[in-house]
């Protein structure tokens, strides 16, 4: 397997239950040549998604749906950065010593304020999707939270030191390349380009600018896509992106000055975080 190929491999090995057969040595080397690929992990996690969501939709009441379609999107990542956020809300809110905090995220058990950390955020999740799945709003802007929220994880190991020098998970993304963080660049605005195409294509093609003649079509169309000329959906190709840069910018400039640097848990909640944030977007450019 070529290097390029391992590195597709590990990422989605690293991120995801999804059955990637591989016989991979995850050294720190590796795990920086994945990174890049995030992005694209990202995409394929919310295809997955939206798939089952729109199928699910066809026999299931929205709120049944949202519920199963958020048990799906977890299962996908194994949970992986639902722990890195309960953990770093464990640590974040116990406002101790910078020494504690990293000692309170290295503990495998979870305190209450990671409990409730978690339970408000699948709370969040699951009616942010009960709100796309009642209105039937599916767009390619639906991708973007789980693209650009993995883009930043890749963007904070390159830009913030990290807390524990050495030691930790983090400690293995030290000294990533430029050319590295560049893909990751390259891979998340070439899907969000992607998905405004095909969002513009699909669309068009339902709501009969693309040439569907079929009333019964194009009005079914309308009810499930933006217009390809709703200016919501293209604000939301070029916000998104920015608003990804900049909440995630600033709550990891926030947490570097309490712990000194960024851990393998920060990572994950900023993933999380910044997904709840850009799918909340997503909704209320719906609602403006």
């Amino acid at each position: 397997m070529s290097g390029e190929r391992q590195a597709i491999a590990a990422a989605f090995q690293f991120l995801t239950r999804l059955p990637v057969k591989a016989e991979l040595d995850f050294s720190p080397e590796l795990l920086k040549r994945s990174a890049s690929y995030y992005p694209l992990v990202g995409m394929v996690i919310g295809l997955i998604v939206w798939c089952f969501a729109a199928l699910a939709s066809l026999i299931l009441p929205p709120l049944p749906c949202a519920v199963l379609t958020l048990a799906v999107w977890v299962w996908l990542t194994g949970g992986l950065h639902l722990d890195g956020w309960m953990d770093a809300a464990d640590a974040l809110f116990s406002y101790r010593s910078r020494e504690r905090m990293l000692e309170i995220m290295k503990d495998s058990r979870v305190g209450a304020m990671g409990v409730i950390a978690c339970v408000l955020l699948l709370m969040l999740k699951a009616s942010l999707l009960y709100t796309v799945l009642a209105e039937r709003d599916l767009s390619g802007l639906l991708l973007l939270p789980m693209v650009w929220s993995r883009w930043f994880m890749v963007s904070a190991m390159k830009r913030w030191p990290k807390a524990r020098n050495n030691d930790g998970l983090a400690s293995r993304f030290a000294d990533m390349s430029s050319r590295r963080a560049g893909l990751a660049v390259f891979w998340a605005v070439l899907i969000t380009v992607c998905a405004a195409v095909g969002q513009c294509i699909v669309a068009g093609w339902f709501t009969g600018t693309g040439g569907m003649g079929n009333t019964s079509f194009t009005a079914y169309g309308k009810s499930i896509f933006f217009h390809p000329g709703d200016l919501a959906i293209w604000t939301g190709f070029l916000l998104l992106p920015l608003l990804a840069n900049g909440v995630g910018s600033f709550t990891a400039s926030r947490i570097n000055r309490r712990l000194g640097g960024l851990t393998g848990d920060i990572y994950g909640a900023l993933n999380e975080l910044l997904e709840t944030v850009l799918l909340l977007f997503i909704v209320i450019l719906h609602g403006l």
